[in-house]
């Protein structure tokens, strides 16, 4: 986007109102296809997921918001035999076939020393960095809010192109830490199977906690 910074910010207000005017409501297919009969899987066709479908799911996913915009996120996408060679061991018994057979694997990671691109994201305060640099504390609290927050964007983004989706959690994290992020700033999350499903493995809806056992208004 050309111009200065405060033209910039001009453009971003006129299409943020543009948008707001518009009142843009997600039709019942989309609701279908992200939330109330999208599914937890666990069983995968034997059918590839293509590097542009990964990339077009991480250019939607990016687009999700952030403190500062931090974007602690980092992902691995595991998929050679190779790679599920040097996972499965960090895995539960139960979710290794799981793994195994799903075309892609995404580890979901954050980076800890985020707050060293935030002079590149986070342009308006040129000292964002010093909140961080010696609070290794705040760094690892707004690595991980974000950072989660950006998995499950993630994992949205994955059924907004087309793929099914399993996450899993039943994992070693020191062990996938020290496999794919030994002497790096970076700490696993969770996992993420990718592809097309194989519908036949998933089992009945689990129930949804109703909003009176959830939500107050003060």
């Amino acid at each position: 986007m050309p111009g200065t910074t405060e033209q910039k910010d001009e453009q971003a207000r006129a299409q943020a109102k543009t948008l707001q005017d518009e009142a843009l409501q997600a039709d019942p297919n989309t609701l279908r296809l992200l939330f109330t009969e999208a599914r937890t899987h666990y069983g995968w066709q034997d059918r590839d997921v293509s590097e542009e479908t990964l990339r077009l799911l991480y250019d939607i996913a990016k687009m999700g918001p952030t403190s500062m915009n931090q974007q602690p996120m980092r992902v691995i996408f595991v998929r050679s035999a190779e790679a599920k060679n040097r996972l499965e061991p960090c895995l539960m018994p139960a979710n290794k076939p799981k793994m195994r057979t799903a075309p892609v694997t995404a580890i979901i990671a954050h980076d800890l020393n985020f707050w060293e691109e935030l002079p590149t994201v986070f342009p308006p305060n040129p000292d964002a960095q010093d909140i961080f640099r010696n609070n290794a504390t705040a760094a690892e609290i707004n690595a991980f809010r974000n950072g989660t927050l950006q998995g499950a964007y993630f994992m949205l983004a994955a059924r907004a192109v087309g793929l099914d989706i399993g996450g899993m959690s039943g994992f070693d994290n020191a062990k996938v830490d020290d496999e794919f992020f030994h002497g790096t700033s970076l700490k696993s999350n969770f996992l993420v199977n990718l592809g097309y499903a194989d519908t036949s493995k998933i089992f009945r809806r689990l129930p949804r906690l109703d909003y009176d056992a959830v939500c107050q208004t003060l």
